[in-house]
């Protein structure tokens, strides 16, 4: 058994060992393969000074025009304090702008500009490489049955 550096206890697991293999928890696993793309994506992201949950955000509002910060939120599954330091992040950037809601001046609408819109374009390239090493560990069978899996997930437990 080799040894780890915490004191001769036996070295803990590498991915796709014991637990942290096909024989593990569900729920870890799906934490563990989120945690490993989220890391990658986070580090391609920094090229741009851009963080997965800023790409997100953005991607979210090119998508859904003149989306308020509340709909972001739900969008994105972020909290909305989380999304208010995201919205003054890509504001600052000149990734995006407000414009009040024409029939609720109260309700700030979120607009990508072109600066934003570049932005997310550069973001999109940095993570195709990802998008595509995903899609590679998966047959052109499996792909449709894996995505529908995903969203009948999410749908069960976000009720």
């Amino acid at each position: 058994m080799v040894k780890d550096s915490r004191a001769g206890l036996p070295r803990l697991p590498l991915v796709g060992e014991a637990r942290r293999g096909p024989d593990g928890y569900l729920t870890y696993l799906l934490r563990q393969a989120n945690a490993s793309v989220r890391l990658a994506l986070d580090r391609v992201l920094a090229k741009e000074d851009m963080t997965y949950p800023l790409q997100s955000a953005l991607t979210m509002i090119r998508a859904y025009e003149a989306v308020s910060a509340a709909d972001l939120a739900r969008l994105t599954m972020l909290t909305p304090q989380t999304i208010n330091g995201i919205v003054r992040t890509l504001e600052k950037r000149g990734a995006i702008r407000k414009e009040p809601d024409p029939l609720n001046g109260r309700i700030l609408r979120l607009i990508i500009t072109e600066e934003g819109l570049a932005l997310n374009r550069r973001c999109r390239a940095l993570t195709a490489p990802i998008q595509a090493a995903l899609k590679a560990r998966m047959s052109a069978h499996s792909e449709g049955a894996i995505r529908q899996w995903l969203v009948d997930i999410a749908e069960a437990f976000l009720q």
